[in-house]
């Protein structure tokens, strides 16, 4: 298997994920294919692809980071999460709200139409 790259290209897809979650430079947080299978299992959605990546950052933390506390720093892995997860969210709605939703008309032939109605309200 070869090496995982690391690039950060503003213009293409991989790197306007990378600026959405903020891994724009070494240490990295994903390589350039994670990211590019972020944008396949998201149908090559940027920002759902960024949404994804950043809940998979969230379990990272909250997995790795717990509660920790010395005298002079604290961490609290949980409250980390919830905000990334928070950010997730808000890329999906961007993403959703810019899909506009769809609909689709299906067509079901001469047996289903309007005016085939009256005939069942007569009975």
């Amino acid at each position: 298997m070869a090496d995982p790259t690391y690039t950060f290209t503003p213009a293409d897809d991989v790197g306007v994920v990378r600026m959405l979650i903020n891994d724009t430079g070494a240490p990295w947080v994903f390589s350039d294919e994670e990211i590019t299978a972020f944008l396949t299992l998201e149908g090559g959605s940027i920002k759902l692809a960024a949404a994804q990546a950043i809940d998979t950052n969230a379990d990272n933390e909250a997995l790795a980071s717990k509660v920790l506390k010395t005298q002079d720093l604290s961490t609290d892995g949980a409250k980390v999460a919830d905000a990334l997860r928070k950010r997730a969210a808000a890329l999906r709605e961007q993403a959703a709200a810019e899909d506009g939703g769809y609909f689709e008309v299906i067509d079901l032939g001469p047996t289903c139409g309007p005016e085939l109605t009256g005939r069942w309200l007569s009975w």
